[in-house]
């Protein structure tokens, strides 16, 4: 269900779970195109480890556009205020990750939605994790 008005909104609702991209393809597009950066941490598997990372990182302001994306499939009005994040731990490339939110306040009077976020990995470990305002129409 697409929410349209902030009376359709739920305290508590869960938001449809998001699967974002992280495959190092598109990781990789990303970080050289979004801002030039050509860094072996977002391109190579092997030269991230070099680096002492897990593996190849799907650049971070790509996770937050996942999470706007998993906002707008929701509620595709939604006016986004802020997303506050904070970065756990990375999240890799070519692994899968699910996004989440929940409703946590409702402010009818102003028309905004506070929603808390996790992006996960495969074995339920919260990688990023933050908070987004929303404006929705009444």
């Amino acid at each position: 269900m697409s929410i349209e008005k902030i009376g359709e909104v739920e305290f508590g609702e869960e938001l449809p779970t998001f699967t974002p991209d992280t495959s190092l393809e598109t990781g990789s597009r990303f970080a050289e195109i979004a801002w030039g950066m050509r860094a072996a941490r977002f391109s190579s598997h092997e030269k991230a480890k070099e680096e002492g990372l897990p593996a190849a990182m799907i650049p971070g302001i790509l996770n937050q556009g996942y999470l706007v994306a998993m906002i707008h499939h929701w509620a595709p009005a939604a006016e986004v205020i802020s997303v506050d994040t904070v970065f756990r731990a990375p999240v890799t490339a070519d692994e899968a990750h699910s996004i989440n939110g929940v409703v946590t306040d409702i402010d009818e009077e102003n028309n905004k939605v506070e929603i808390d976020l996790t992006v996960a990995n495969g074995q339920g470990e919260t990688r990023v994790f933050g908070t987004a305002v929303i404006k929705l129409p009444g």
